[in-house]
């Protein structure tokens, strides 16, 4: 005891709890643990609490689980060999179940998205991209990422990565399509104003046809009112006609019969031009 130093007692204290620190990890919610001991993975990862490890021969590594999210670019060929390029949003969160299997097989997270998901974007986006033309992939773009989602789902299932959603960020095609797009919208607008200007031009026909009916109808109906006046009116048409075409100055004149329903002629006397003689 004569060479006790109350020093060493604080050493002492540190060792301790410097060895319980390294015995003891805490994983948070939404995280998992894989326990190595000596460099290899123990089976069954470690879930939110509180764990036990062997100090200084042990590690934990902790992986998130919570969604991630990565953007990722794709290059395809369609069914009519057009170049399409795109960039998806993928949001995707490891298994909790296999972590252990992606600590062996991938390592981090970084990993994972370079060596697992980028490859298996491109892949998928093959699949969906093959089963039709570049025009159907633009006018049809739910149906392609429905496609894809399904392809990326199972490919990436088997890795222990559980895929959330996707979205496309961009899609994109050759200049040369471009154009032809263009062009081919002019042309659908011009064929439509020429169906529009036809049936304008068709109903403008059928309106005249109506009228000219009408117009038809009206004169016969005109005849036979005539012909049932036994033709004096028909002479009193022509006379009120004949001063409309004369000019526009109302005659002063003296309209003479002999009786309402005589059927004599009426007789139209100018008064002006009788007094200047």
């Amino acid at each position: 005891m004569k060479d006790w130093n109350p020093a060493n007692l604080g050493i002492i204290i540190a060792l301790l709890v410097l060895l319980g620190l390294n015995a003891v990890v805490i994983i948070n919610p939404g995280q998992a643990g894989v326990l190595s001991i000596l460099g290899k993975a123990r089976d069954g990862a470690l879930l939110e609490g509180i764990h036990f490890k062997a100090p200084f021969v042990s590690r934990v590594d902790i992986y998130d689980l919570t969604v991630q999210k990565f953007e990722v670019p794709a290059q395809s060929s369609t069914k009519d060999l057009q170049d399409l390029t795109a960039r998806f949003a993928i949001n995707f969160r490891l298994d909790a179940t296999e972590v252990v299997e992606v600590r062996r097989k991938q390592g981090s997270l970084q990993n994972i998205v370079s060596k697992i998901i980028a490859p298996q974007t491109q892949e998928s986006f093959k699949i969906a991209a093959s089963r039709r033309t570049v025009e159907e992939a633009i006018t049809q773009r739910e149906v392609l990422k429905s496609d894809f989602d399904d392809a990326l789902s199972k490919r990436l299932e088997k890795y222990g990565i559980i895929v959330l959603d996707t979205s496309v960020v961009d899609l994109d095609f050759s200049p040369e399509f471009a154009q032809a797009v263009e062009e081919k919208q002019i042309a659908e607008q011009r064929a439509q104003r020429a169906v529009y200007v036809a049936r304008e031009a068709e109903q403008e026909a059928l309106a005249e046809v109506n009228r000219a009916k009408g117009k038809a109808e009206a004169q016969r109906l005109l005849a036979e009112t005539l012909k049932d006046q036994g033709g004096k009116l028909v002479l009193q048409k022509e006379a009120i006609e004949a001063w409309r075409k004369g000019g526009s100055q109302m005659p002063r004149v003296l309209i003479s019969g002999s009786g309402k329903d005589n059927g004599q002629v009426p007789f139209l006397f100018n008064v002006n031009a009788d007094s200047k003689g």
